[in-house]
């Protein structure tokens, strides 16, 4: 059966781009898309996507172009070998809450235009990105980036999805706001007065035990380790995702999965209304990413793609992808890069 990895919104790419803007000339930047997979003309469609395996292709040529493993989003780059030494320096804590703690000391020798407090109030711990400078307008992808790795290397370092209770960010509600729900495990805030993300005291008591072996396959794998974890904290989208990524190219009624779940549709379709989604809409996104997956990383024809998805014809795909990415499926093939599986 495919691969069914969600794929990633273009805003993203663009807010990723912030940083290298500022150093790197236009043409640098399309040349970076291009080895990437990535077209350059993707950053003017509001409805363009990529794959997982070309963002973070991207992130990595990116950070190379820069010199910068946080791809210029801060006022001083983050040089190569950052993230390992600042691992490193949590192996031995007797705790993850002292992990967490030096996690924002090591940050704080870092930034200059922000600093990362730790403050533990009434059995919840807090990790706060707040401006150093009066007036100061965050990145938005830097202070995405910055949850990303707090959540991501505290989960690493126990081993399993760290829970949370709440993330708040810095500005205003982006575009893609709608992603959220994949990216980040908790009710998720915004025009907050600064970014920050919390969790339960007695979930960083616990102790842990990671070798510099284990360490250095994590840092290998970055971003993807951590950017791209799977949150399933038990929400019934997550439920409903992993019960149709086995049955791709079925078209699975509500009533069926409703019972294979063992709720009533009414019930099922409740609680997908509590979480802003609904059961045809998990159904597109995962027929829209695994399209994708296919033009981009197969030759397997666009009719077969169709019938793979779930469509009973062509002409009904095509307006179902244009509908998704603003885009025909020929087209978007044609203007990304071949990437054999």
């Amino acid at each position: 059966m495919p691969n069914l990895s969600p794929t990633v919104p273009i805003s993203f790419v663009q807010n990723m781009l912030t940083g290298a803007r500022r150093t790197l000339s236009p043409a640098r930047v399309d040349d970076l898309l291009v080895k990437s997979g990535i077209a350059p003309s993707f950053l003017d469609g509001r409805s363009a996507r990529i794959t997982r395996e070309q963002f973070v292709r991207l992130y990595e040529i990116v950070a190379i172009a820069t010199g910068d493993e946080m791809l210029g989003l801060w006022s001083r780059p983050i040089r190569g070998g950052t993230l390992k030494y600042l691992c490193l320096s949590l192996l031995d804590a007797p705790s993850l809450l002292t992990a967490m703690y030096r996690f924002t000391r090591f940050w704080n020798l870092l930034l200059d235009d922000y600093a990362l407090r730790f403050s533990r109030q009434d059995n919840v711990v807090t990790l706060a990105l707040e401006p150093l400078l009066a007036g100061a307008v965050p990145i938005i992808f830097g202070h995405e980036l910055m949850v990303k790795l707090s959540h991501g290397v505290a989960s690493w370092l126990v081993g399993r999805e760290l829970p949370i209770v709440s993330v708040g960010f810095g500005f205003s509600r982006p575009d893609h706001f709608a992603e959220y729900a994949q990216l980040f495990p908790g009710p998720v805030t915004f025009d907050q007065d600064y970014t920050s993300i919390r969790f339960e005291e007695r979930f960083l008591r616990q102790r842990f035990h990671r070798t510099r072996g284990e360490l250095l396959r994590f840092v290998r794998r970055a971003p993807d380790e951590w950017i791209f974890v799977t949150f399933d904290h038990d929400s019934t989208a997550s439920r409903i995702r992993g019960y149709l990524a086995d049955k791709v190219g079925i078209d699975l009624s509500l009533d069926t999965t409703a019972a294979a779940l063992f709720m009533s549709s009414r019930t099922l379709s409740r609680r997908l209304g509590a979480e802003r989604t609904s059961f045809q809409k998990i159904k597109d996104e995962m027929r829209r990413d695994l399209a994708i997956q296919q033009l981009v990383k197969t030759r397997t024809s666009v009719d077969e793609i169709a019938l793979l998805v779930g469509f009973d014809n062509t002409p009904a795909f095509h307006r179902a992808f244009r509908k998704w990415t603003g885009s025909t499926p020929g087209t978007y093939r044609r203007q990304t890069a071949f990437q054999s599986t």
